[in-house]
Parts: structure tokens; C-alpha cells; sequence
């Protein structure tokens, strides 16, 4: 059922005197996100009409833009990702660690989003695997999967990476070793390194001159500003959060599930539109269990929607150690004989979407909601010409 609203109607009644007014700041990555959520599952992206065989009736199915930070794009993505996760599931305990990032650095990160995030992804993964491969700790090389999320339930900039760790690795003579139960890595051991890891990395990347500063952030592009706005951070504490174990593949897929293929807010967290605000709900953790209703002005609303537009190809979902792109298939090979586990059966790949939505969900698109009738497809319809935009300059 469609929520009362969605992100798609307040970007199309207000996104128009919002690009007009903030022509010189929108990055183009921001103007495409706009664009395409506005215009997803409407006639501007084509379709098709289908007809129920038995009682006649037909309806009109609009494609989805499938913009990663759509709020309705990302469901079959997030069941599809799942389902090969599925097969790489482990039988050991799995636990989730989240990096974040130093306060005083996000608004360095919002004017280098591509260097900064990365640069947090990295210090996260050498973190983990450089702690766990100390014999003092565990002693092997071990795997992650890593999500970045850059929002907060209020939808300020608040980047962190939460991080999935089967707990255990492959010795350097090649055996699995496990961790101890209930027990992976210490925290205060992991916080400290990612301080130094971190902090590291940026002062690295301002010297090869790869970061930039505008605005009120300006003056630190001088070297000595720099290195004094970054000396109080290598004393305090950075934060790193390990939570307990899962209990079983189940809640690791869960996890996963809540975390992978979010946007920074979800249609039905919306509650209206009107007099020129937006109310939605949001949760303060520091008091959970009382629900909370945020009003912004409209602009301010897209601004911080907006700020979690990440850079054109940006990967926000990445693997590491031996769950690494390059080396997972093998890698897995040898752990599972190692464990002593069978083989995962993979299935046949999907026909058509269709298909492929009804394994995903089980449940098929083409039963007629009206009388439960076998639906064909009668039409295909064309895309609608968008007229074109004013030009704006592009200050990314």
C-alpha cells in the first residue's frame, strides 16, 4: 500500500523552488537524485499495462528509477543482496562493530565525501584485521563486511560504518581458528588503533593535496592550521561500539537486512506536509522508548536529505579479508572444507524480474489483486520526455 507520503511528493511540489534557490551550491549528484525520485514509478520512465485473463481488468505498472538513495528502489535490491549472503553464511558467531566518524571531521567529510569515506572505510578494515591477525588476540586472518551510513535518526550528517565480523580466521599455516565465546576483539585495543589509523590516513591525504576546503572551513588548507585542528583529536577516545554476538545466521541476515540498502529516511517514517513543514518520526537514543516527531521548513527538510548523496559510483557496501571480491569463492572453499561443511546448492538464475521477484519474496506480480486471475501484459508504455531543466552551474 502506498504511504500517505512519500519523499517523491515533497521533492515534486517544493524541489523546483529548492534547485532555484540553491542553483550554486546542488551538486550535480544531488540535482540527479532530486530528478529521479521525483519522476520514479511515473509516466516520465515508461511502463507497461497488463490485463487480468479472467476478469478483465487491467492496470498500468510504472518502472522505478532504481536511484540507490530512492526510499522505493531499494527492496528487491536489499532481498536479491540478501539471498547471495545467503550462501556465504557461516556457522560460527558472527558480531557487528560500528566506526564512527570523529565529530570535528564530518564537515571536512561533506566537502570531500569520496576521499574522507573512504578514507573511514579503510581505517576501519585495517583496524580489525590488524588487531585480529596480533597473535596476542586471535592470530588470523579474518573477513568483514562493511555498510557506510552517513545520517542520523534526524537526518544530521553523522557518518559511521557499521561493520559484520564472522568471528574467526585462517591461521597463516592455513587453519581456522575460532574466537573465544562471547568474545571477539577489545574495544579499547580497536578504538585507539582506528584513532591512529585515521588521523593518519587524512594528514597523508592533505599532503598529496588531495583534500579541499571552502566556506568556513577554508583557512585549513594552510598546512600549520591543518595539523593544530587535528592535534586535540589525537588525544581523545575514538568511538568504536562492538555489540554482542548474533545468535545464528538468521539475525546476521536480519542485521544485514535493516542496513545495507537504507536511504537516509524512510516514506513511512513521514507524517505530513503543510504550512510549509515536514513532520516525521524519529527515535533520540538517548530516550528510546519515547517516540518523537521532528517539524523542519520544507528547504531545510531537502537540505539534510541531501546531504547523504553520495558521489556518482561511490561503493557504500564493501568486503574485506577473506570475504574480499577477489578472493571470497576460494576463500570460502577452503574454510568450509576446513569446517567440515558441505557445499551450498546455487539456483538456476532468473528469467525475468518477475521471476526472480517471486523467489526473492514468494510471492508472483502477476496475480490479479481483483479476483486472483493470471495477468498478461497487453501494452508497453514509452518514456515520457522530460521538458528540460533551466541550466545551473555546477560548483562539485
Amino acid at each position: 500500500m502506498r504511504p500517505g507520503l512519500e519523499v517523491a511528493d515533497i521533492f515534486r511540489r517544493h524541489g523546483a523552488a529548492y534547485r532555484a534557490d540553491q542553483a550554486g551550491s546542488l551538486t550535480s549528484a544531488q540535482r540527479r537524485v532530486m530528478a529521479a525520485i521525483e519522476i520514479c514509478r511515473t509516466a516520465a520512465l515508461g511502463g507497461h499495462v497488463e490485463q487480468c485473463e479472467a476478469c478483465g481488468d487491467t492496470r498500468i505498472a510504472y518502472n522505478s528509477c532504481r536511484n540507490r538513495h530512492c526510499p522505493k528502489c531499494q527492496g528487491l535490491a536489499r532481498a536479491q543482496w540478501l539471498a547471495d549472503r545467503q550462501t556465504e553464511l557461516l556457522p560460527v558467531p558472527y558480531f557487528p562493530v560500528v566506526f564512527t566518524l570523529p565529530a570535528p571531521i564530518a564537515g571536512i567529510a561533506l566537502q570531500n565525501k569520496a576521499v574522507v569515506y573512504d578514507i573511514l572505510f579503510q581505517a576501519a578494515a585495517e583496524t580489525v584485521q590488524t588487531i585480529a591477525a596480533d597473535p596476542k588476540h586471535l592470530g588470523a586472518a579474518i573477513g568483514m563486511t562493511a555498510v557506510l551510513h552517513t545520517w542520523g535518526q534526524n537526518l544530521f550528517h553523522h557518518p559511521h560504518v557499521h561493520c559484520i565480523v564472522p568471528g574467526g580466521g585462517l591461521s597463516p599455516e592455513g587453519r581456522w581458528i575460532a574466537c573465544r565465546p562471547g568474545f571477539f576483539l577489545p574495544v579499547r585495543v580497536l578504538s585507539r588503533l582506528y584513532r591512529r589509523l585515521f588521523l593518519k590516513r587524512l594528514q597523508t591525504t592533505f599532503d598529496t593535496g588531495k583534500l579541499a576546503f571552502f566556506g568556513e572551513l577554508a583557512a585549513l588548507a594552510v598546512p600549520a592550521a591543518f595539523a593544530a585542528y587535528l592535534r586535540p583529536l589525537r588525544r581523545i577516545e575514538s568511538v568504536v561500539y562492538a555489540k554482542r554476538p548474533f545468535g545464528g545466521p538468521g539475525q546476521v541476515l536480519d542485521y544485514l537486512g535493516r542496513y545495507t540498502h537504507r536511504v537516509a529516511l524512510a516514506n513511512s517514517r513521514l507524517i505530513d506536509l503543510a504550512e510549509g513543514q515536514v513532520r516525521f518520526r524519529w527515535k533520540d537514543y538517548r530516550h528510546p522508548q519515547r517516540p518523537k516527531v521532528m517539524p523542519l521548513p520544507v528547504a531545510e527538510f531537502i537540505r539534510r536529505f541531501l546531504l547523504h548523496v553520495l558521489p556518482g559510483g561511490f561503493r557504500r557496501i564493501r568486503h574485506f579479508g577473506f570475504l574480499a571480491n577477489a578472493q571470497r569463492r576460494v576463500k570460502l572453499a577452503l574454510i568450509r572444507r576446513l569446517l567440515d561443511l558441505p557445499t551450498p546448492e546455487t539456483a538456476a538464475e532468473p528469467v525475468d524480474y518477475r521471476e526472480r521477484f517471486a523467489r526473492l519474496f514468494g510471492r508472483p506480480l502477476d496475480i490479479c489483486p481483483a479476483c486472483g486471475g493470471h495477468l498478461v501484459e497487453i501494452a508497453v508504455l514509452k518514456r515520457t520526455p522530460m521538458p528540460p531543466r533551466p541550466f545551473a552551474w555546477d560548483s562539485s
